[in-house]
């Protein structure tokens, strides 16, 4: 089952970000928070011994701000970051970072297709389950490619259960992330597409569910202190072992 989302189709996403990556560290880095709370869901996921001896998948990593809070929590395990979007990829490989981290390109849904063998101990998704075309089946792939007692975490916004965060959601968006947008790329595709999908995703109980459905057990998520609390939502389960 597909999560709902009236902004752009699924299929283009990828260019979308292409689009906007020049610009996008400066966009989320007037954002407060951002980044503490992406390392908070890295947290979140209680990698044991700082990775040693483990090797985690960072799904849709962008520029890379995902990649820096999972190598922030596991400073020494294998981290593999798969990401569509050319434009964005090329902003993360600008950066510094151990040999221990490799980025690939390509559809998270292709990843046996991109030269990625084995399993992992450890996922994180941020900001990707709303944008691919059938969540369920890729939550799956993500069970199917762990190892027993491994761990995702999914970093989300989900504003369906509160009125209050959708307002809020609304009124950020139109009042500073749209404009925002405008001013950095003279163009507001990716940030109406972004106000939009987020309005539609699941709520956080519903994705829950999604995620239990889906063969995961010890479903929980919390959300994050500040403007985005009840917005931004970490979830985390496990692989049964």
């Amino acid at each position: 089952m597909s999560v709902g989302n009236t902004g752009l189709p699924r299929q283009a996403v990828p260019t979308a970000f292409d689009a906007g990556a020049a610009a996008y560290d400066r966009m989320v880095g007037a954002n407060p928070g951002y980044h503490e709370h992406l390392r908070m869901s890295a947290w979140r996921m209680r990698i044991p011994n700082d990775g040693r001896g483990m090797r985690l998948l960072d799904a849709g990593c962008g520029t890379g701000a995902s990649t820096a809070a999972l190598l922030a929590a596991a400073p020494h395990a294998e981290i593999v970051a798969v990401d569509a979007s050319e434009g964005m990829l090329r902003e993360a490989r600008a950066k510094a970072w151990p040999s221990s981290v490799r980025f690939v390109k390509g559809r998270i849904e292709d990843l046996a297709d991109l030269g990625v063998a084995g399993s992992f101990d450890g996922i994180l998704a941020a900001y990707l389950v709303r944008n691919l075309p059938d969540p369920d089946a890729q939550l799956q792939r993500f069970l199917e490619i762990m190892r027993g007692s491994g761990t995702l975490a999914v970093h989300e916004y989900s504003v369906r259960d509160s009125r209050a965060a959708a307002w809020t959601w609304t009124a950020v968006c139109w009042g500073i992330i749209i404009p925002s947008g405008w001013r950095h790329t003279r163009d507001t595709v990716l940030y109406r597409h972004l106000w939009r999908s987020v309005l539609t995703f699941d709520g956080a109980t519903r994705f829950r569910r999604r995620l239990s459905d889906a063969g995961f057990v010890g479903v929980h998520s919390e959300t994050v202190p500040g403007w985005q609390h009840n917005i931004v939502h970490t979830f985390v389960a496990t692989a049964p072992a």
